[in-house]
């Protein structure tokens, strides 16, 4: 097997690890069940990133399995006897996971931000004052109106 060229950066995503390693990304998936200590992620439900130590464990793995042999349980021990278990822990900072966010991503993130300082706002008793409060009047006014209605048919019955 040819020597791979990992580029110089801390964090990378799933995708970019299968086109490193040139593996398909269901080989990649089912080798994250086998070694849970694979690739981090930075919530739960969140997509998962690859520190430099992990896309040379996948190496490591794609060469244990396919050039010497071993079977996922080969390569476990032999990774075990070679001390490589898992990565050093290191710090992925949101900084790192940023920089692989699109533009789009952080547009939506920031939307959800004010949206929260909004509901914050309200909590603290500072009231309905900007954009998303003149969005949900409308709601509120033709609830309103309908709340007789219905309040009418309960009295019929």
């Amino acid at each position: 097997m040819a020597s791979v060229e990992i580029p110089n950066r801390s964090v990378f995503r799933a995708a970019e690890v299968c086109e490193l390693a040139a593996v398909p990304p269901y080989v990649l998936r089912g080798w994250e069940a086998e070694f849970p200590d694979l690739g981090v992620a930075k919530t739960a439900g969140a997509p998962r990133i690859y520190r430099k130590a992990d896309v040379e464990r996948v190496l490591r793995l794609k060469h244990l399995i396919l050039v010497d042999g071993l079977t996922l349980a080969g390569a476990r021990k032999k990774l075990m006897e070679e001390g490589a278990t898992a990565p050093v822990p290191e710090e992925v900072s949101d900084s790192d996971v940023a920089a692989m966010m699109g533009e789009a991503a952080h547009a939506g993130l920031r939307d959800v931000k004010r949206g929260l300082q909004w509901i914050l706002g309200v909590l603290e008793g500072e009231g309905a004052s900007n954009e998303f409060a003149l969005r949900a009047q409308p709601a509120k006014a033709a609830s309103a109106k309908k709340a007789p209605a219905k309040a009418k048919g309960k009295a019929k019955k």
